[in-house]
This record gives structure tokens, sequence and C-alpha cells, in this order.
């Protein structure tokens, strides 16, 4: 780890339609995407100048339907059209609201009510169950189908209003490119991971998503010569600000996944030289190497060359893609650059993708922050911390205690404009200028960030201790016969202190390989008991982990892959009665 902190250099942009206008004119004729045809498979280039134009038609029809100033929505798996409606939306046809494909139908809806949307953008998938919901959402004037070739009366053909607008245009139609933009004022409205029920709507501004944009292309360099795979779903705004509209600000060419099954082929299509990526992608990655090298007994040469290629490489001498070609090229042979967010990356993972020539830049953000808050460097990091604050952002710890953990906040103008809607949850984060997260952690003496877990889920012990649950899964998921684990705390009555628990997913694949066959329930619980032991030695003793049950299936989680705790803490609230009654009865 070096002291150097270098910033690269970077363009003012006001707003994201001076944003386009720019890179158009420092890129236009080349490919800002490339476009499968899914009936032919035939891969097409889309430079600058077309997207342009294709939002702008867009832009210019979506005025002409009566939609300036109105809530949209989009719903569709990662594709150019949704680009195109993001950025004709917002620059400037109203307030672009994106949707989780992933939710179920009722929970869709529920959010078009709430977020008061006039129309949807949406995939063939969802044009059938919209237009049957129709009746129900008053405020819904129009469903915008990406797969119709011809519109109907309940759903319009988004390739349709292209033409329609690409003639407007024609015909001396100013209304979407001549008006003016209000950086200020609520162009995104995205709801935060959760049921409805429990998600906020985040209102961002241009000012929001273009000042993280500049800061976070000052930390890392990227130019025409580079791709990226868009893997995350667009929806959430750490896959929207940097995998996309961070690309189009640097010149970078997207290409879109086709699925999470498809990436080792989309890889080998694309050749990306940049991935945004989360933990649990990246550390399936590490376990197929790990996987591969201990099934062709090679386990040994691996971890040596591991070694050896990390030692040299802080020496100042490459020998990583040489080494580790093979790994590589598995990827595309092309990827240099990982960015990692939305969770902790296991700093043995991070240190070995670095080692096989994967520069690992992992960071900190949230929706409320448009949504990067800070990054580790290339060239100065701590695979353990959250890195740095973005430049022009502050970051500090309120009301740290004696080991100087508190709440993280943050100000600067990346920070939300408030909740939709919601004056009372506004007022209880945005206090004095400042963004308080909800997230606890502490600043190192040397500025880096390092998260201890969500305040909200801190289990507090009979003796006023704080027990952070993602740091004992920390020591727990190290296991290689761990595959995730949620910890929580039951307080029983007569106790002298909290019980720690944990509900623990065993890597029953990894398990039978390594025992050449499938465990029975007996000694899979002893097994895993051995390693919940072997973590409780490395914590103090009020963390020890005293009761875990297994589960066999995986938890419920987000679309960026992060478990929704709320959602399997209600179902443990009844294994904690369990416990108290095992309790009582074992006295």
């Amino acid at each position: 780890m070096t002291k150097s902190q270098q910033l690269f250099s970077v363009r003012d942009i006001t707003d994201l339609r001076d944003m386009v206008k720019q890179s158009v004119e420092l890129y236009g004729d080349l490919n800002a995407f490339l476009v499968k045809n899914k009936e032919t498979s035939e891969v097409k280039g889309v430079t600058y100048k077309q997207f342009q134009n294709d939002i702008q038609c867009l832009g210019t029809a979506l005025c002409e339907l009566g939609l300036k100033d109105s809530n949209i929505a989009v719903l569709s798996e990662n594709r150019y059209e949704w680009c195109v409606s993001y950025l004709g939306i917002v620059n400037e046809t109203g307030v672009v609201v994106p949707l989780d494909k992933e939710l179920p139908h009722e929970e869709i809806c529920n959010l078009l009510e709430r977020s008061d949307c006039s129309a949807i953008l949406c995939s063939g998938n969802y044009e059938d169950i919209l237009a049957e919901k129709k009746d129900s959402l008053p405020k819904l004037k129009y469903i915008i189908s990406f797969d119709k070739a011809k519109s109907e009366d309940n759903v319009l053909s988004f390739s349709e209003l292209i033409e329609r607008g690409r003639h407007l245009l024609s015909e001396g139609d100013t209304t979407f490119i001549d008006s003016s933009i209000d950086r200020e004022k609520m162009n995104m409205l995205i709801f935060t991971s959760g049921t409805t029920d429990q998600s906020k709507g985040v209102m961002l501004s241009h000012k929001n998503i273009v000042s993280n944009i500049m800061a976070v292309s000052k930390l890392l360099y990227a130019d025409t010569n580079d791709s990226i795979l868009s893997i995350l779903p667009l929806h959430h705004t750490y896959e929207c600000t940097a995998g996309f509209l961070t690309m189009i600000y640097l010149g970078v060419t997207i290409a879109f996944c086709e699925g999470l099954r498809h990436i080792t082929r989309n890889l080998q299509e694309y050749k990306p030289t940049i991935l945004m990526s989360v933990p649990l992608i990246l550390e399936n990655v590490y376990n197929k190497v790990i996987k591969k090298a201990k099934k062709e007994k090679r386990y040994a040469v691996l971890k040596l060359a591991l070694w050896i290629s990390g030692l040299l490489y802080k020496l100042k001498i490459d020998v990583r893609r040489n080494l580790f070609k093979e790994v590589l090229d598995n990827l595309g042979g092309n990827l240099r650059l990982i960015i990692s967010g939305a969770a902790a990356l296991n700093p043995k993972v991070s240190r070995a993708l670095r080692a096989m020539g994967l520069n690992i830049m992992q960071g900190y953000g949230l929706t409320e922050c448009s949504p990067i808050v800070s990054v580790n460097r290339l060239d100065y990091f701590k695979d353990s911390s959250a890195g740095l604050p973005l430049p022009g952002i502050q970051v500090e710890i309120d009301n740290p205690d004696a080991d100087g953990i508190g709440e993280i906040k943050v100000r600067g103008p990346i920070v939300m404009l408030g909740y939709y809607k919601n004056p009372e949850a506004t007022k209880e984060v945005l206090r004095d200028g400042w963004l308080y997260t909800g997230d606890n952690g502490y600043i190192d003496k040397h500025g880096f960030l390092f998260i201890s877990g969500r305040k909200k889920n801190v289990i507090v012990t009979k003796n006023g201790k704080n027990i952070f649950p993602e740091d004992v899964e920390l020591y727990l998921n190290k296991s290689e016969y761990i595959k995730e684990s949620l910890v929580y705390g039951v307080n029983e009555e007569g106790e002298d202190d909290t019980i720690v628990c944990a509900k623990i997913v065993p890597d029953i694949e990894v398990i039978t390989d390594k025992f050449g066959r499938t465990p029975s329930d007996e000694e899979l619980y002893k097994l895993i008991q051995q390693e919940v032991k072997k973590a409780n030695k490395k914590l103090s003793s009020y963390k020890k982990i005293r009761h875990f049950e297994l589960q066999k299936e995986e938890f419920e989680k987000t679309t960026t892959k992060k478990i929704k705790r709320h959602l399997e803490l209600v179902s443990l609230k009844s294994i904690g009665e369990m416990i108290k009654v095992f309790n009582r009865q074992a006295k």
C-alpha cells in the first residue's frame, strides 16, 4: 500500500443532458453500447450519436403524449431500451421511477400507485399483467412495451414511439430538447430494497447524480479502449450511476449480461475490461478457482503462486497476468478492473483476486447518497475497509463510543433531497445538513472508513454492550463449509445476558466434495458445530454464539445479493421463542 492518492482530471457537467451532449462531442461515432438481437444473436454497435438521437426521439414522443412533468416508471431486465428510457425521462420529460423486476406483481402495482406514475416503460414480460391491473391504477395512463412491434389500445410500442419522436423532431418540435433542466429538483425517484411497506422513495436530482459521477471519475481511469459488462440490475442506483451513467461520461462501451447463469458465456463474448460486481459473485469466482485447484491436486501450487504474485506485485514486479492466465482467460481475457459494492467483500478474496491480476476497488454507498460515498483507491487501500471518502464529500462519525464506533453521517452534493411523501422519515435522517446513514462504523487515523453494521441490526446485551451481527457473520463465513449465516440475539428472562444465535446455511457441495459423500444430518450438525467453535475462539466472550440452527435453503436476498435481514428475522422470532421454551424446560 502506497500513500499516493492520485486524482484524475475530470470535465465539469451541469446535468445528465449536458453529460450526454459532451460525450457525443468527444466520442460521437464510437460505440456506446453493444446490443444483441434476441432472435439472431447478432451483436450490433450503437454509437454515442445514435444513443443521443434515440433519447431525444423518445423524450419528444413522451411529451406529445402529455407526460411532461409526470412520474414515469421503467421495469425490465438490463437492456439498451432501459438506458434510453432513463435519460429520455430525466432529460427533461419528468421523473424516472426505476422498479425492481424481481418484485411480486402486487408489489410492483403498489409502488406504481405510491409513486403516482402516469406511465410505465417495460419489457414484454410485463405487458399482460400491467394491462390487467391498469384499471386498479387510475393514475396510470400508458403502458409502453419494449418488445411490442405495433401499438394497441392498452399497450403502446416503444419502437413506434421512437419513430414518432423522430418525425416530430423533423417537423421542428423542440419541446423536449429545448426544455430547461432544474438540476436541484427531483428527477429520480428510487425505492430502497425491501417490501413495499418498508421501502422508502429516495428523491434524487441531476446535481446529486452528476456530482457522484464526477467524484467517482476522479478515482478510476477508464477511456474509449474500455468496455463493461452490465451484470447488476440497472434499477439499483449502484449499477445505474457507476455502471451506466459514469461509463457514458468516460466513453466506455456497455454490453449487457443476459442473466447470472450466462455470465461465463457473456464474458467470453464481450471480453470486457471492467466489471461492476457484488461480493457474492466475486466469492463464487474465488471458490471455483480453489475448488478446481483442489480437484486437480494443485491447491498447494495455487497458494504458493498467490503468495509469490502478491509479494512481487508489492515490489512493483507484475507477473500476475502470466501466472494466472488460465483464470483470466475464463473471465474473457481482458478484465483489468472490478468495482465491488453493496456489501463487504471478504479481505481474503480481494487479496487473492488482486494477486491473480484483477484490480479491486471496493467501496461503500447507499441510495440516499446517489450512491457512492467512499472507495478504496487502486494504489491506496485497506481490504477490510470501505475506503476513503470521495473527493468533496465529508464523512464523520456521530457520537462515537470508546472504540470510536458510532453512526456514519455524510454531507455533500451527493446527498438526497429526502424521502417521497415521507417528511417524518426525512427529518429523522437529514439533520443540520448531514445525512445520518443508519450504518455504524469508525474512521481510522489514515482516514479509512470501516463499516461495523446497520444501526438497527445491533444486538444490545443486558449489560449494555453492542454486538454487530455482521462482524460475527464474517467470522462464520470464513469457513469453507459455511455458505452464509445470519446472526441475531435473543433476550431470555432470567438469563444473565443476551443469547447470541445464528442461522447457518452449510455449503453442501463443498462438504460432499471434501468427504466424498453427502453427510447425514447428524454429521453435518457436528461439522458445523466445530466451525462455530473455531469462530467463537476468535470472538469476545459476550459475542460467542451459544445456539445455532441449520438451514438448507439460501436466505432470501435483494437483487444486489444482500440478505433481506428484516424478512428473515421475522421467521427467526419463532426460533427465539423455541429457545426460550427449551431453556425453561431445561431449568
